[in-house]
């Protein structure tokens, strides 16, 4: 009887568990299933690329069907788990909840926005996490354009000109890097907005943007930033938005419609459905990613608390694409390991790079000790992206996207509604609805 191995989440560490899987046990002795609600792993370095439209969306993700040979894609999601009954909840697309047993279970559900209770951030604010968050903040951004450009007032533009980011991370530094950049190229298409010209500005709490690089690193992105003349305000805190404005700590209230909350991640709801034992919220396991007290379990990525050896034990690995297909690739062969092929190995692991892209020509990284700045930075960060991509079509496309972009520019048309038709009924000539405000699709702009 085949053995059922059961992977939850389809992301970095689920997609190199099952690859590492496939390589390790023999097709006719294992039954691999991954579950997860898209067909497709997004490669999320990629992710500020496409809100800039520098890349095509669909090159930016890896579709599972296409790149796992025997692993089973069950679409769906994960609503619990009864680990002593070894099942696994998953809702159907069809809407019905069935349980999926297992003999090995591995957890990688990854991570979501992590929000505070500020008043009107759920309401007003806006993402940057998924795929369709990043194409649905460029075409707000855009609209935001075409809104101020309609508009007599340079005071009343001043707002619909104004970009904010919460949160100076790698999501909302390079976002933030690669969008203005993108502005910056289209801006010039809109007379009004380019004779006033914008406004983007980083607010981070902590003392300094990008704390996971060194310190010299992260200056030199600072200084690159307010180069290009973006505000940055450390030290500093959202204390409430509305549909018009920002107000940070310290009494300063920007007038804005455009506000992207990314201020961190923690593990999905589901997580705490699971019957598992939870550390600081994130699944508790052993320096082997098996989860504790549960022998056939094994939990890695951002929803998991394994031990980073960097800080010898005493503290979580970082939630990074780096290390999520590193505990991947590595608890693959220890399932296999416990199962009779091998043997099972701890999790050692250190960081040994990381790039921050700041859009066209500018980046800040560092590898094996050795820090790279500007152009050279730049060229190490697309190398090493190209590298990781997963398939050999996917990394042609994603090359000839980037040469693309640098040979023509970047397109600044607005397809807010692609994927949204309206009924037959309410189309107007040329297939399109009649719009009452122009900013009906945007989130941070009032209906």
């Amino acid at each position: 009887m085949a053995w059922k191995i059961v992977i939850a989440g389809g992301g970095f560490g689920g997609f190199y568990a099952a690859r590492s899987l496939e390589r390790a046990l023999p097709p006719q002795s294992t039954k691999i299933t991954i579950v997860n609600d898209v067909n497709f792993m997004l490669y999320a370095p990629l992710l500020p690329g496409a809100a800039a439209g520098s890349l095509e969306p669909r090159h930016v993700v890896v579709p599972l069907r296409e790149e796992l040979r025997t692993t089973d894609l069950r679409l769906g999601r994960v609503m619990g788990a009864t680990p002593e009954r070894n099942a696994l909840q998953v809702r159907s697309m069809a809407g019905r909840t069935e349980d999926l047993h297992y003999d090995q279970l591995v957890v990688a559900l990854g991570s979501v926005s992590r929000t505070l209770p500020i008043e009107g951030l759920a309401e007003h604010a806006l993402g940057f996490k998924s795929l369709p968050d990043a194409i649905a903040l460029r075409n707000h951004l855009i609209q935001t354009l075409e809104a101020a450009e309609t508009l007599e007032d340079a005071a009343e533009r001043t707002a619909w000109l104004t970009y904010v980011f919460v949160g100076a991370g790698y999501a909302g530094l390079e976002g933030l890097a690669e969008l203005q950049d993108f502005a910056a190229d289209v801006i010039q298409l809109y007379p009004r907005c380019r004779t006033q010209g914008m406004r983007w500005m980083l607010v981070e709490a902590r003392d300094r943007i990008m704390p996971e690089i060194p310190a010299s690193l992260a200056e030199f992105a600072a200084r690159e930033l307010r180069g290009r003349g973006i505000e940055i305000r450390t030290g500093t805190t959202l204390e409430r938005l509305t549909a018009t404005e920002a107000r940070l700590s310290g009494g300063e209230v920007v007038p804005t419609r455009t506000l992207v909350w990314t201020a961190g991640v923690k593990p999905p709801a589901v997580i705490e459905r699971l019957g598992l034992p939870l550390e600081q919220g994130r699944i508790a396991t052993d320096a082997t990613m098996r989860v504790r007290d549960h022998r056939n379990v094994w939990a890695i990525g951002d929803s998991a608390a394994v031990p980073d050896p960097a800080q010898k034990g005493a503290a979580p690995c970082p939630p990074t694409a780096q290390h999520a297909i590193r505990q991947g690739r590595l608890v693959g062969r220890n399932v296999a390991a416990e199962l009779g092929a091998g043997r099972v190995r701890p999790f050692r692991y250190k960081t040994k790079g990381v790039f921050v892209d700041m859009g066209q020509g500018e980046a800040v990284a560092t590898t094996l000790g050795i820090r790279w700045r500007g152009r050279t930075a730049w060229w190490l960060a697309r190398s090493y992206h190209l590298a990781m991509l997963p398939g050999n079509k996917r990394r042609l496309r994603l090359l000839i996207d980037w040469n693309i972009q640098l040979m023509f520019g970047r397109d600044a048309s607005e397809l807010g509604r692609l994927g949204h038709p309206e009924r037959l009924a309410d189309q107007t000539a040329g297939g399109e609805p009649a719009r009452e405000d122009v900013t009906a699709t945007a989130p941070a702009a009032p209906s």
